[in-house]
């Protein structure tokens, strides 16, 4: 099933069982998908919608953090529900260690020596690991990365 699909069943399913949260997260991705469709004026293709769910999970995570910020337990609550039901609709993500293994490929294969080095390694990084890492993830596992080439 297609994933557009299967967004539009969920969100039927979650109106017959009148699941408030989940209808109204997937009623706001569905709504974020259209305006990305009208701004390209085409049909999304499968990458285009995982970018889609990308950009609102990190606006969730973004959200999450300065409503920890503030102190204010109840909207946390709330984002965190959002983003859990967002993430289920996301490619397997990554993890560190995988990550860690292609960067240092990469950055062998750029010849990166230190931190001087981040956008060549990043700029082959990304396209393999977009849709399937967190980009701040990477950033951070870069960052590690090229500072301990130019420390050692």
């Amino acid at each position: 099933m297609a994933l557009l699909d299967k967004l539009d069943a969920d969100l039927k399913e979650a109106m017959r069982q009148q699941d408030v949260v989940r209808r109204e997260t997937l009623r706001l991705v569905r709504t974020a998908i259209r305006y990305e469709e009208i701004g390209k004026a085409t049909p999304l293709t499968e990458e285009d919608l995982n970018a889609v769910l990308q950009k609102q999970a990190k606006q969730r995570r973004d959200s999450i953090t300065e409503f920890r910020k503030g102190n204010r337990a109840d909207l946390v609550q709330r984002e965190e529900a959002e983003l859990a039901i967002i993430t289920a609709y996301l490619p397997q993500q990554m993890g560190r260690d995988a990550i860690a293994d292609i960067a240092r490929a990469v950055a062998q294969e750029v010849g990166a020596r230190g931190p001087g080095d981040k956008g060549k390694v990043m700029g082959r990084l990304m396209p393999q690991v977009r849709g399937k890492a967190d980009g701040g993830l990477v950033n951070t596992v870069v960052t590690e990365l090229l500072d301990a080439l130019a420390k050692g």
